[in-house]
């Protein structure tokens, strides 16, 4: 994961703070920029901390064929990713995720920056952060907790 600019979609920003970890994202991101329809889904008319940044999105790109069941957060995050380019843009759900790499964006979800942030040192391990994600209403398969903690050497 070689690029410096990550936007982000609401699930991974709602999945840090249920983990009452946001500070591992901005330890992997510096300034995490994100499209109106997440700022408005995740902080409503709160503050944004000092390294999120909302940047609204300027075109609609109205001839990508959105999946009728992605939100305006997701929609606008893929569309805000394809306007800055060359970046990582955070996204857990499938169909977003598929949408966004057949369009050429690089797509990392909420387990993959847990992944980058035992890599870097920023954690210890991660299982215990699987874990309570499965507590949640967040699902990370059987199939992917086993591939992720066998990736970070936590089997």
């Amino acid at each position: 994961m070689t690029n410096l600019t990550f936007i982000s979609n609401s699930s991974p920003l709602i999945a840090f703070e249920r983990l009452n970890r946001p500070d591992i994202l901005r330890a992997l991101t510096n300034t995490l920029l994100i499209p109106s329809g997440v700022r408005l889904e995740v902080f409503g008319a709160k503050e944004l901390p000092a390294w999120v940044v909302e940047r609204p999105i300027t075109q609609t790109f109205a001839n990508i064929a959105f999946s009728p069941r992605l939100g305006i957060g997701e929609r606008e995050a893929i569309i805000l990713a394809l306007e800055v380019g060359n970046c990582t843009l955070l996204l857990d759900d499938l169909a977003a995720r598929r949408t966004a790499e057949a369009l050429g964006v690089f797509v990392v979800g909420t387990v993959g920056m847990l992944v980058l942030a035992k890599k870097r040192g920023i954690l210890p391990a991660i299982k215990p952060f699987l874990d309570l994600l499965n507590t949640f209403d967040f699902r990370v398969s059987p199939k992917l907790y086993t591939k992720v903690l066998r990736e970070v050497n936590e089997v």
